[in-house]
Formats: structure tokens, sequence, C-alpha cells
């Protein structure tokens, strides 16, 4: 439904938005999403580019997100990484169908709107809020572990 680039994000948000306000570092964040470690920088600048976290770097650096988790929907995320395609135009190319959709692409399309207005209407903060109703807002590993924040300054 949405790729591995666009899902490592979100858990990278979710991760960061569980430091409360306060920097997280980076080896805290490959522990709690489990994203590759030579590949989290990238999704970290992509996110940092769109606006969605600030980053401080040295000693005492890491990531928090730029507005609150209350204002970050898991749409922007998303899109920020790899946008919902949705078929505007018949995929096989054919003249004579042009925008009219045959059936099946039509379903597709709705499905593709339906993920779209779904992840629109979600926000990190919800997700977090999960974690008040007993329900991790990520996969739990094994063993705890230490958010390894530090205060901004």
């Amino acid at each position: 439904m949405i790729s591995p680039t666009a899902e490592y994000a979100l858990r990278a948000v979710v991760a960061i938005a569980q430091g409360r306000g306060e920097l997280v570092v980076t080896t805290t964040l490959v522990e709690m999403t489990k994203v590759p470690p030579g590949y989290l920088p990238k999704v970290l600048q992509s996110l940092r580019r769109a606006g969605l976290v600030r980053s401080k770097r040295g000693l005492g650096g890491g990531f928090m997100l730029a507005r609150p988790p209350e204002e970050i929907t898991v749409l922007e995320v998303v899109e920020t990484m790899d946008p919902i395609k949705r078929i505007e135009r018949c995929p096989l190319d054919i003249e004579s169908h042009g925008r009219i959709l045959c059936p099946l692409h039509k379903r597709l399309d709705e499905a593709a709107e339906m993920v779209a207005k779904s992840f629109s209407s979600t926000t990190i903060a919800e997700l977090l809020g999960s974690a008040d109703k007993g329900h991790a807002p990520l996969c739990s590993p094994a063993k705890p572990i230490s958010l390894g924040v530090t205060p901004p300054q």
C-alpha cells in the first residue's frame, strides 16, 4: 500500500514524536524504528527538507519534530517520501479510454483515494495517543529502549 521508505519515515516521525519535544539521537531512532542504519539518515534528511523535523548536529544533537504532532498528518509524511498515486488516465495508454477508467482501474483509484483520506485525517498525535490506551505507537522491541533524548538548547 505504501513504500518501505514511506513506512520508514512514518516510524521515524512517530519515534521522534515520542521524545515529546526533546532531541532524539540517531542511534535511538535506529533501535526504535528498525530502519537500516545506512538508510535512516536519507529518510531523516528528506523529512528535514520537507519541514517535518528539525535537527541539531554534534554533541547533544539529534532530531525533533518541527511542528506539534497534532499538526502533522500521516498523509503529509507519506507524501513527502512517496506520494500516493492516483489513476487519472488509462494506465494502459488506450487512447479511446482517456480519462474514462475501466471498472478495475476506477476501483483501484477509489481505494487510493480512501487511503489518502484516511491518512489525511490521522495525525501523529493520534498514533501516540494509542500508547495511552495500552498500545505502543510502534512495534516494541523485546527489551526497553531509553529514548536517548537531550533537551533542545
